[in-house]
């Protein structure tokens, strides 16, 4: 009689095109994940997949058979996180993919909101700035930082994410201050490589200008960059989210804020699907309770105000 487990292996195996990946995305050994396949193939009767020394791909049955099983697994997931929300909350295990700063920074009172108010829920939250595979690697969902790519995922805005130049009052006693971006090309710059494009974009009205920065400083990681313009190595490109605290206590000083930098988003993508996990639901509700207004973003609401004061 074919089996539940029998039915997730085969999808995962379908998905990851892999034995050794599905059964690693399943916890259980390779030889349980070829047991399972085999016995739904004697089950029916009929070939479920090709296996190659280039992998495993999914026949036609296979296909057909693997599509109908996730069907019964999305409705065997959606009652049980019915029962268990009658009982305690959301139940089962939460895969997350977030951000490292923001994550570091942000995502500690998420996370503790969430597991107060579900005791029964797992999470397993990977804290990295590398676009994840979600389907290939076995995540219900991401947190991601700009523009998101084309892509078959469903993704849901939380907030928006407002980048700032920022440098130490010592940098500025020594080299002074920028008044366009064009005086930038005259400064040190600690770039950010972490992204595409190596431009900075200023807008001034209708107009655009677009500056590519110089300096010796690069790293790909936002908080380190924070770091050097602390120490007074130069004008950084950063997100308010990393930095507000640094400007209200006077550490840093923005700088250019009569010109308007790129405004990006915070999002939760997902795999596609009309069925939205319910530990996924509460995820996005619980970020937008927290991001929906971020206080981040007073310390550039205070810069633009005093600039058009001075």
């Amino acid at each position: 009689m074919t089996e539940i487990e029998d039915l997730r292996s085969l999808v995962e195996v379908v998905e990851s095109g892999s034995f050794n990946r599905a059964a690693t995305r399943l916890g259980v050994s390779k030889s349980i994940v070829s047991r399972r396949i085999a016995r739904l193939e004697a089950d029916l009767g009929v070939r479920l997949l090709r296996r190659t020394t280039r992998g495993v791909s999914p026949t036609e049955a296979g296909l057909e058979f693997k599509a109908r099983s996730e069907r019964i697994l999305a409705e065997l997931e959606e009652a049980r996180e019915a029962i268990a929300q009658q009982e305690n909350g959301v139940a089962g295990r939460l895969r997350l993919s977030v951000p490292l700063s923001f994550g570091v920074h942000h995502m500690g009172p998420v996370v503790a909101d969430l597991a107060r108010q579900h005791p029964r829920l797992e999470m397993d939250i990977s804290y990295s700035d590398r676009i994840v595979d979600l389907i290939g690697e076995g995540f219900d969902a991401a947190v991601r930082i700009g523009r998101l790519r084309d892509s078959s995922l469903v993704a849901r805005r939380i907030a928006p994410i407002r980048t700032i130049l920022v440098a130490s009052p010592d940098y500025l006693d020594r080299r002074g201050r920028p008044k366009t971006p064009g005086d930038l090309v005259a400064h040190d710059c600690l770039i950010y490589t972490g992204r595409a494009g190596a431009d900075w974009h200023f807008r001034a009205g209708s107009r655009r200008i677009s500056v590519r920065p110089g300096g010796r400083m690069r790293a790909d990681s936002g908080d380190a960059i924070v770091q050097w313009a602390l120490e007074g190595l130069g004008i950084a490109e950063v997100p308010t989210f990393i930095v507000a605290h640094h400007i209200d206590s006077g550490r840093l000083v923005p700088l250019l804020t009569d010109y308007a930098l790129p405004e990006h988003g915070l999002y939760v993508v997902r795999p596609p699907g009309a069925y939205v996990p319910r530990k996924v639901r509460v995820l996005i509700d619980t970020l937008l309770a927290h991001f929906s207004e971020p206080s981040w973003d007073s310390c550039m609401m205070k810069s633009l105000s005093a600039s058009r004061k001075g």
